[in-house]
């Protein structure tokens, strides 16, 4: 998604106590930024973070890190987290700036991450750019490097090549596709469903939510 460069976002985000520019400098320590020692859970390409907004201010029992790269995604984020959490600072929500395409940079077994959440990532329609995909073979071998064993991956998408494409990716890597879905809004895989805003523009399209959990 494009969007235009918001002014206030760097100084916004500077000034944040759950915003961290450059996470690389906790990789393999995570649990030390923390206040409670919960399971961790993260959302990679939060966009404007509604989603994760939604769900760790819902699940305080849970440690959740937000993954972006774009400036004005990330600004966009921290203000909906923090009107979820009545603006008070966030005790188990970091949010991020790193390129998924590097993210064992910033992750690694001893972090024991237990869920990954992939929404409506860019569907890279083009043969060349397919790697570039966020359930890519290549992107799968890099979360296996610290997901826990077990550990699950939840992908929603609108595209249904991508979805294809995507179930043949975790087969080769060895995922376990546990449940799946060609429509999510009818049938509905997940203990919970956080409409994201893309997910609610592409429903009232008519286009149908794909969706699946995988483990490792």
């Amino acid at each position: 998604m494009r969007i235009r460069r918001k002014k206030w976002a760097k100084e916004e985000l500077e000034n944040s106590k759950f915003y961290i520019d450059k996470p690389e400098e906790f990789k393999g320590i995570w649990k030390s930024k923390f206040e409670q020692e919960n399971p961790l859970h993260i959302e990679l390409g939060c966009g404007k973070g509604s989603f994760i907004a939604n769900l760790a201010s819902s699940h305080r029992n849970i440690n959740y890190i937000a993954v972006d790269m774009i400036e004005a995604m990330l600004g966009l984020s921290k203000r909906n987290i923090e009107q979820a959490y009545n603006f008070e600072n966030p005790e188990n929500l970091y949010l991020i700036r790193a390129n998924v395409e590097q993210i064992s940079n910033v992750f690694d077994k001893a972090d024991k991450v237990e869920r990954i959440y992939i929404n409506f990532c860019n569907p890279w329609p083009k043969k060349k750019h397919n790697k570039k995909r966020l359930t890519h073979t290549r992107q799968l071998e890099l979360y296996k490097e610290f997901l826990v064993e077990n550990g699950e991956i939840y992908f929603k998408t609108d595209s249904d090549e991508l979805f294809e494409a995507s179930l043949e990716y975790f087969e080769q890597e060895g995922f376990d596709i546990i449940k799946k879905t060609y429509d999510l809004h009818q049938e509905q895989i997940f203990e919970e469903n956080i409409v994201t805003e893309h997910e609610k523009m592409f429903s009232e399209e008519g286009i149908k939510i794909k969706a699946l959990i995988a483990k490792i």
